[in-house]
C-alpha cells in the first residue's frame, strides 16, 4: 500500500455510495453506514424499488417473485433522480463521497450516477449551508468493473481504506487500482434465463449454444475471470458439484494469501439452502485460521433478476492466478 498524504484526511468526513446491485451482509453495510443507491425492479407490471431491506428481500424469496414465469427486470433510477438524492443525503452529510457502481458494461447506474454527481458539483453550496456544513464538497463516481459479490468486496476493501485516512486522491487511486485485482466466480443456476435476459439487454455473451447444451445435458457451469468478464472454467453435472469446487477454490485461494481480508459470497437461496451449501464450511475454517472476513450475504434482489435465482457469486482479491491452480 502506498502511503499517501493524509493532513486534509484528518477531518474529512468521507462517504461510499453503492447501488443495489452490491451485494453485502445487511449487518455490515449498516454498521458501516453505507448509503445505498436504490434500483428500480419492474416485476409482472408491478413497481419495487430494491433499497437492500432485508425483510422485502426475504419475501421475495418465500413468495417465488424472482421464479421463472414472473417478468421481471430492472431499471437505474433517473440521472435527476439520483441527483436529488445526492443533494439530499450525501453533500449535506460528507465532505467527500466516493460511488462505486455496478459495472458500465451492464448497467445505466454509472453514466446516469456521473451525470447526476457533475450537476451536484456545479449546484452544491445552497444545501450545504442549509445543512450547516463548511468546506467544499468533493465527490467521485468510480465504474468498480464488478457485480454483486465482487462489488461488494471492493466495497469492503474501500471501507478499509476510508479507515486510513488517505487523502481523497490516494483514496480514488487506490480503489480503482484494485477492482483489477478482483477475482469472481460465478455459478449461474439456469442458463436459460440469464440468456433470455441478456436478450432483452441486447447483451449477447451469452450464446444460445450454451445455454442449449446446458439443458440437453444438465451441465452446470463454474464461470470465471475478473470481474463481470467471466468465462466457463469448469463445467459440472449438478448444482452442488459445482458450488463444491467453488468453495474448494476460495478456500485454497485464502490458505494461499489474499490481496484484502475479506471473501464475499452472495447465494439467491433461502438461508437453509445456503447452509446446506457444500464445502461452505470447509471456506468459513479456512477463512477464520488466516484472519479473513466471510462477507456471507443473500443475494439481493437486484441481483437474483439479473443472474437468476438460485445462483451462487464469490468474490475475492489475490495475485494474478487461474481457477484450475486451486483444484
Amino acid at each position: 500500500m502506498r502511503d499517501g498524504p493524509k493532513l486534509e484526511a484528518s477531518t474529512m468526513r468521507v462517504g461510499l455510495i453503492v447501488d443495489s446491485a452490491c451485494d453485502l451482509p445487511y449487518e455490515f453495510s449498516r454498521k458501516h453506514d453505507l448509503f445505498i443507491l436504490p434500483v428500480t425492479a419492474v416485476i409482472d407490471g408491478e413497481t419495487y424499488i430494491d433499497e437492500h431491506d432485508p425483510v422485502r428481500t426475504q419475501e421475495f424469496y418465500q413468495q417465488g417473485l424472482l421464479q421463472k414465469g414472473h417478468q421481471a427486470e430492472t431499471r437505474a433510477y433517473s440521472a435527476d433522480k439520483i441527483h436529488d438524492l445526492f443533494i439530499e443525503k450525501i453533500v449535506t452529510q460528507f465532505d467527500v463521497a466516493i460511488c462505486e457502481t455496478v459495472t458500465r458494461s451492464r448497467s445505466l447506474i454509472f453514466q446516469n450516477a456521473t451525470e447526476a454527481m457533475n450537476s451536484v458539483m456545479a449546484n452544491y453550496d445552497k444545501a450545504r449551508q442549509a445543512a450547516g456544513r463548511d468546506g467544499k464538497f468533493s465527490m467521485r463516481v468510480i465504474d468498480s468493473k464488478q457485480i454483486f459479490a465482487g462489488q461488494g468486496l471492493l466495497a469492503a476493501h474501500t471501507l478499509k481504506l476510508i479507515e486510513q485516512k488517505l487523502s481523497k486522491n490516494a483514496l480514488r487511486h487506490e480503489v480503482e487500482t484494485f477492482t483489477d485485482k478482483i477475482h469472481t466466480c460465478v455459478i449461474p443456476r439456469d442458463l436459460h434465463y440469464i440468456r433470455e435476459r441478456a436478450r432483452r439487454r441486447g447483451d449477447k455473451s451469452v450464446s444460445a449454444l450454451v445455454a442449449f447444451l446446458g439443458k440437453a445435458l444438465n451441465i452446470t457451469p463454474v464461470l470465471f475471470g475478473k470481474g463481470a468478464e467471466a468465462q466457463p472454467a469448469a463445467k459440472t453435472r449438478s448444482f452442488d458439484v459445482a458450488a463444491e469446487k467453488v468453495m474448494n477454490y476460495a478456500a485454497a485461494r485464502v490458505e494461499a494469501g489474499l490481496l484484502t481480508p475479506y471473501v464475499s459470497l452472495s447465494c439467491g437461496l433461502t438461508w437453509t439452502e445456503i447452509e446446506d451449501l457444500p464445502e461452505l464450511n470447509r471456506l468459513r475454517d479456512a477463512c477464520e485460521r488466516n484472519g479473513v472476513e466471510l462477507l456471507l450475504s443473500q443475494m439481493g434482489i437486484t441481483s437474483s433478476i439479473y443472474i437468476g435465482p438460485g445462483s451462487i457469486c464469490l468474490a475475492l482479491a489475490a495475485e494474478p492466478h487461474s481457477f484450475s491452480d486451486f483444484q
